[in-house]
């Protein structure tokens, strides 16, 4: 009680002072209120108490404590796409694709055995990671009619497209992938590209071609060859591995192995890979390259708390977007997984620095990072809505009965498809359908008489809908991702819009 009258004393005082025009009491001249500290201070983190402005032993602890944990929460924030790429390449490492040489395919597409971060059943994926620190400058041959394809680097930051929206422009060639710290002689015949990590991710799409996978299989198995430039006269011959149908992880974790992960991470790379403002977060709660990473049991603590709120905000920002740009269209829940339109998440060029829960939401849920993912490309790459409640705003319950319309002429030159999505591991729901999603072009899909399409969804399928129905489970919940490859003007001109999820019963 004394401190506070003090407080309020010293706070009246300096008001007198200041109509006054006198000195404030205990100096020399009138300072002006709002620089000045009261003895006690009601914060979210409790009453912080001062002698003088000089903080008590209570509050140093009880700051230090919060500043531990907003850093632990802004590092996890902040490296999810560093540690997403590295639980994609310690997942591909466990089933045997450790090299350049040795590639992951989904030889019978992306069932939901896999963890793999909202990766589509529609395309056949071919993965690979490339190690510039280990291999050096690294030669990439595609073939003729890979579909959208992409290299990103250790921070999921794009490095080049390949295929179609890539310098080949479908036609396949050969990319030279060269770390950035290089300065040989960058030989001729290449499209060329520069990457500032030693890691990267490579990943083909290859089309369905009458709904099966033998043609864009075919093509990548004869076609695709990795090798490092040094071995270009011998090459390593190609290993191919299927991950269809086999039960492995690629998501990072969400407790403190969050920090591990990106502990493995900061080690591996060069250390300019990531900018000085981003090294001195991470530095700031022990994690720094060349030395040892050993917080004590007060640290630990504190990473795991801020690790827990950074991943229920995380959580936040994928599956309910406050920024109302975000939705498609108005009083619809469609939104966009891409939030600003950039792939380098800047904010009006850059002059807004750069969108952080805007790229925070995206790889919490998402892979890949291309130009082709959000810019207006008529006929060519992909684009992509978002739903995760139905038309009232509710979560999406596997409990509950659902109906979604597709209104007729999708504006899809290739293919367009609804995949469902588990919210706990962003991966393909699991149930007893192995692909939880329909596909316009690979599934015999009831089309209504004006051309619109009714897709169902609940435990059991409606009597007669069979066809139409994707399966949910009872007491999970589930969000949705509508898929359109080679999308159309009206895509982009909102002239059509998918319906939302109604609730049926």
């Amino acid at each position: 009680m004394k401190v506070l009258t003090k407080a309020v004393g010293l706070l009246f005082f300096a008001s007198l002072a200041a109509v006054a025009g006198s000195p404030t009491p205990g100096f020399n001249n009138l300072i002006p209120s709002e620089i000045l500290t009261p003895d006690t201070v009601d914060t979210s983190i409790g009453t912080l108490n001062f002698f003088d402005g000089m903080p008590d032993d209570e509050t140093v602890a009880k700051v230090y404590d919060n500043l531990d944990t907003i850093r632990s929460t802004e590092a996890f924030l902040n490296f999810i796409p560093a540690a997403s790429m590295e639980g994609l390449r310690a997942g591909l490492e466990s089933i045997g694709a450790g090299r350049a040489h040795q590639v992951m395919m989904f030889d019978q597409l992306l069932d939901s055995d896999p963890l793999f971060l909202t990766g589509n059943t529609d395309t056949v994926y071919t993965v690979v990671f490339l190690n510039l620190g280990r291999d050096g400058p690294t030669v990439v041959e595609i073939p003729q009619g890979s579909g959208p394809s992409t290299v990103n680097d250790a921070f999921f930051r794009f490095v080049t497209d390949m295929g179609a929206p890539g310098p080949d422009r479908g036609k396949g060639g050969k990319y030279l992938i060269l770390p950035e710290a290089y300065e040989g002689e960058i030989p001729e015949g290449y499209f060329v590209a520069t990457s500032p990590s030693d890691v990267n991710l490579m990943v083909l799409r290859g089309f369905l071609v009458d709904g099966k996978t033998d043609a864009a299989v075919k093509s990548v198995k004869e076609g695709l060859k990795i090798y490092p430039l040094s071995q270009k006269e011998s090459p390593p011959p190609m290993e191919f591995i299927s991950g269809s149908k086999v039960a492995f992880n690629t998501v990072h974790a969400n407790d403190f192995t969050f920090f591990k992960e990106i502990n493995d991470v900061i080690q591996r790379e060069p250390v300019n890979f990531i900018d000085p403002e981003l090294r001195g977060l991470l530095a700031s709660i022990g994690i720094q390259k060349g030395k040892r990473f050993n917080p004590d049991a007060r640290m630990k603590r504190i990473m795991t708390d801020g690790i827990a709120i950074g991943n229920a905000t995380a959580r936040a920002l994928l599956l309910r977007p406050r920024n109302k740009s975000a939705f498609y269209y108005e009083g619809s829940q469609w939104f966009t997984a891409f939030i600003g339109g950039d792939y380098q998440w800047l904010i009006d060029k850059g002059n807004g620095g750069r969108n952080l829960d805007a790229r925070a939401a995206f790889f919490y849920g998402y892979t890949l990072n291309t130009p082709a993912m959000v810019l207006k490309m008529v006929g060519a790459g992909s684009q992509y809505a978002v739903a995760a409640t139905d038309q009232d705003g509710n979560y999406l319950d596997g409990n509950k009965n659902y109906r979604l319309r597709i209104p007729s002429n999708v504006p899809a030159k290739d293919f367009w498809s609804v995949v469902l999505y588990d919210p706990q591991t962003r991966s393909e729901l699991q149930t007893s359908q192995p692909f939880p999603s329909k596909n316009n072009k690979r599934d015999k899909i009831e089309i209504n008489t004006d051309g619109s399409v009714d897709l169902y969804f609940g435990q059991q399928s409606p009597q007669g809908k069979q066809s139409n129905w994707i399966q949910t489970v009872p007491g999970k919940g589930w969000w949705a991702v509508l898929r359109l490859y080679g999308p159309l003007d009206p895509w982009f001109d909102k002239t059509w819009r998918p319906g939302d999820f109604e609730r049926l019963d």
